[in-house]
């Protein structure tokens, strides 16, 4: 479904930014880095171990793999050093501090609300609906002119499930800032991943992670996919060398063993539904609330007092009762096997 409305990045970004200069390092200056040549211009120790060299500030040879699994141009990509990081520069970017606002869904990830105090901009909350679904009439009512991005997690932390695909054209069609859609959890569910709408909305900004499905939680990338407009301005406020050489390189060794990563997500999903199962026996558990992510959310009837009982038995879950609409809720990852019977021993024997 093509985007109706006139789109036009340009209005949408900081006048400073617009008009910015962007900082070029030495490897932005000569970029055949892999030649053999005597490098002398970047102040840089001699003396190799690997790392003495400063990294690819573009990350092309990542870029190059990602973008043809996903079936984008490498310029519709920008990676960063874990998710917040990305988000972090979409605010920068775009949002005037005592300005302008952004719209979120809670619950939600926290760490919207974070980034919004931490650049001086207002977060007007509207609240998901009962079935944590997006409310896009009041959703759109809430925008003005000054609503300069609107975030949605789908599938969404710390409920699970994902959001209505009509529910996010909708959104997407009918406002007039940047739609950012986190799909850290998307390995995890059926759906499609909004990627592949990139060329219907303009406004679409995607993002995603390699600490979920590819465990790589420790290396910290985040992945931002995007116009190629878009990723432009972006890419003038990053720091240079903002990915490290080892998580390129971690990276890069993961992604190209995807027969690895689909086979971890199976084993993933077949232990979140042995999970959903055990639990459904659990009495005090009173409600489980449908995922596509690789964590469980349910409603227990004192989250304060069963959080705590499974501490004394070694394990620690979530506590998501101080969310909006998560009122007695505990939120459990699915691990290893060996984990998942931990924890089931565990709240058999509360019981």
């Amino acid at each position: 479904m093509m985007k109706a409305i006139t789109f036009n990045i340009n209005d949408l970004v900081r006048e400073n930014v617009a008009t910015l200069k962007p900082y070029s390092s030495a490897r932005d200056e000569f970029k055949d880095f892999d030649k053999d040549m005597v490098f002398l211009d970047a102040n840089e120790n001699p003396f190799d171990n690997g790392v003495n060299r400063y990294p690819d500030p573009q990350q092309r040879d990542l870029k190059e793999v990602l973008a043809k699994q996903k079936r984008v141009y490498s310029g519709q990509i920008l990676l960063g050093n874990g998710s917040d990081e990305v988000l972090d520069l979409i605010f920068r970017a775009f949002c005037e501090p005592k300005v302008d606002n952004i719209i979120t869904l809670p619950p939600t990830y926290g760490m919207y609300k974070v980034l919004a105090a931490t650049n001086d901009v207002e977060n007007r909350e509207v609240l998901l609906s009962k079935d944590f679904e997006p409310r896009v009439e009041e959703t759109l009512n809430m925008a003005n002119k000054n609503s300069k991005l609107l975030f949605l997690c789908s599938p969404n932390n710390p409920t699970g499930n994902s959001f209505s695909a009509v529910c996010i054209q909708r959104l997407l069609n009918g406002f007039n800032g940047l739609v950012v859609i986190d799909e850290a959890y998307i390995d995890f569910a059926e759906n499609e991943s909004w990627v592949s709408k990139l060329s219907d909305y303009p406004n679409l900004i995607v993002t995603q992670t390699l600490s979920k499905a590819y465990g790589l939680a420790g290396i910290r990338l985040g992945i931002c996919y995007a116009s190629k407009e878009i990723i432009a301005i972006l890419n003038k406020i990053k720091a240079p060398y903002n990915v490290n050489e080892l998580t390129q390189q971690r990276a890069l060794e993961r992604i190209a063993d995807m027969s690895a990563v689909r086979k971890e997500v199976s084993k993933i999903i077949k232990e979140r539904e042995g999970l959903v199962k055990a639990l459904q026996e659990v009495n005090f558990i009173e409600e489980i609330f449908p995922t596509d992510a690789n964590f469980v959310l349910a409603r227990v009837d004192d989250a304060n007092k069963r959080y705590e009982q499974l501490v004394q038995k070694g394990v620690v879950v979530r506590n998501r009762s101080t969310q909006p609409l998560c009122e007695q809720t505990l939120r459990f990852t699915v691990g290893t096997p060996e984990e998942n019977k931990r924890l089931i021993n565990a709240l058999k024997e509360i019981v």
